[in-house]
């Protein structure tokens, strides 16, 4: 269910640990790697002072690598001769980025923990780091994943719902992975940061009636019918580098850059999620991170499954 406040979500964090963290706990390195996370939330803050955006990308990082067979570190395995991944997937091609920061959280790492963090557990603990970097709220992270030695470009189309989606796709598509209509809602607020390409809102800003007329008419000066597919634009109007709940007052205006976003505030069943978020900040971080602990917990690999990669973008 939807935010209740902060000793419902205590409590709900509290199961998570009891069923899920059987298997993860966020001191799973307290002994193995003492200092893991302050030392990833430096490295997180250097990076994210001199190029804010990064902290959409290493969020979105993690979004991507988890709709697809789970949270295990599957999205940052480069392409070989004989293999073909999830990162040259349609979803993923040309925009996933901030690779260069979990290599260099993991150069770290390895010089103080040879083999023993996963670049799984790097990806959770930098979405983290990134969304409290720039302002939103902080949650224990739980670790214990290992990583994949294998990656599938055919489920990463199928499992990333795309741009134009309607509202009961994107439900359907939480849905399978085990979250719930209120997780759809709150996750989606990830929005909050980052920027969508013009070929991923044309068809909104164009075509849509769910639009407000001004902001499309902003946006069209900047994307056009046809071509320049590759301009960009925030997701989040009016505070674009700021976690903040305004996606969803956008939302309430009819300012949502993508059909999928605005999908979410549409005469629907949701529409009170919305305007909840949109009013009440605390509401919002309060689900999302709980949201978060929920999709970090998809189909981890941990025991002797899997393994512990040296490198991030190849298997050992």
């Amino acid at each position: 269910m939807p935010s209740v406040g902060t000793a419902a979500v205590a409590l709900f964090l509290l199961v998570i640990a009891s069923t899920a963290g059987a298997q993860l706990s966020h001191k799973y390195y307290s002994t193995t790697c003492p200092g893991l996370q302050p030392l990833v939330r430096r490295i997180i803050d250097q990076a994210l002072s001199q190029d804010p955006t990064l902290g959409a990308a290493l969020l979105r990082l993690f979004f991507h690598d988890c709709f697809v067979n789970g949270c295990d570190a599957s999205v940052l395995l480069d392409d070989t001769a004989t293999f073909a991944g999830e990162k040259n997937a349609a979803p993923n091609m040309n925009s996933l980025r901030g690779f260069q920061v979990i290599d260099a959280i993991k150069s770290s790492v390895e010089a103080k923990c040879r083999q023993t963090v996963s670049c799984a557990d790097i990806l959770a603990l930098a979405a983290r780091d990134s969304v409290a970097a720039l302002g939103g709220p902080y949650w224990a992270v739980y670790l214990g994943r290992r990583d994949s030695r294998t990656a599938s470009q055919r489920e990463a189309v199928a499992n990333l719902p795309p741009p134009g989606a309607s509202l009961s796709t994107m439900v359907s598509s939480f849905g399978a992975k085990g979250l719930a209509a209120w997780d759809t809602i709150a996750l989606s607020g990830a929005h909050t940061i980052g920027q969508a390409r013009c070929a991923n809102f044309r068809q909104h800003i164009y075509n849509d009636t769910d639009v407000d007329p001004g902001f499309a008419g902003v946006r069209q000066l900047a994307c056009p019918a046809s071509g320049g597919d590759s301009i960009t634009a925030p997701l989040d109007v009016q505070t674009p580098m700021v976690f903040d709940n305004d996606y969803y007052k956008n939302l309430v205006a009819r300012k949502g850059l993508l059909h999928s976003d605005q999908q979410l505030f549409n005469g629907g069943q949701y529409d009170y999620l919305v305007s909840l978020y949109s009013a009440n900040q605390t509401a919002f971080f309060d689900d999302f991170a709980t949201a978060m602990v929920k999709m970090g917990d998809m189909s981890p690999l941990t025991g002797s499954v899997g393994e512990i990669r040296t490198n991030c973008r190849r298997w050992n």
